[in-house]
């Protein structure tokens, strides 16, 4: 396996190993796909943390992507901080350590690059392997949740050791994230350039 930044080329290849990856997993079919086509566009997105993983001949079965976001602390500043994904393995390379190899890799980088701290979505049985906890212990909050709510899905990981050290505060996800729920035509026509599949309703799926 070889990991290196993304080119133009890679761009429709990435997006399809994406949509494949995500395909009825959170929901019924999937929209972060759509989420990395317009992300390359926003401010926001890091270009020089913008990775794929190919096999030895040369085929990406990985991909992941960062983005600035901020933290609004009580004291009423604002805190620059990081997410980052989709992050996507190929079905076919999945539960055979893909996954956390790209990210380690990833994150080495992100720490080159004075990132201080990353806030993400995703379960800490995995990520909790690559040094993510549950954000309520950094006394970081999820904008949707309730504040005292330990909250179970919402993770975070200090790249600069104290660097949240005196903060509290709430995350907010960067708005690119929802693109498709705020663009349902935009994306309902950028879903019809992709080979039709069934989208199914399975048990695990967000609400």
């Amino acid at each position: 396996m070889n990991i290196r930044l993304e080119t133009p080329a890679d761009y429709r290849e990435v997006e399809e190993l994406t949509r494949e990856a995500f395909w009825n997993v959170y929901r019924p079919g999937c929209t972060e796909h759509f989420v990395l086509n317009r992300y390359r566009s926003n401010p926001d997105f890091i270009r020089e943390l913008d990775f794929v993983m190919t096999a030895d001949e040369g085929r990406i079965i990985g991909h992941v992507m960062f983005s600035r976001a901020s933290i609004a602390t009580d004291d009423g500043g604002i805190l620059p901080a990081w997410t980052f994904g989709p992050i996507s393995i190929h079905p076919r390379f999945q539960r055979q350590g893909c996954g956390l190899k790209l990210l380690e890799y990833a994150l080495g980088k992100a720490r080159e690059t004075g990132i201080g701290v990353l806030c993400m979505e995703g379960n800490i049985d995995f990520y909790s392997h690559a040094g993510f906890v549950l954000a309520s212990s950094l006394k970081i909050h999820y904008h949707a949740e309730p504040r005292e709510s330990e909250v179970p899905y919402f993770l975070a990981q200090e790249l600069i050791p104290g660097y949240l050290a005196g903060v509290e505060g709430t995350y907010t996800p960067p708005r690119g994230y929802f693109v498709a729920d705020e663009e349902p035509e935009a994306f309902a026509a950028y879903e019809a350039t992709f080979p039709a599949k069934i989208k199914a309703v399975l048990p695990g799926q967000l609400p």
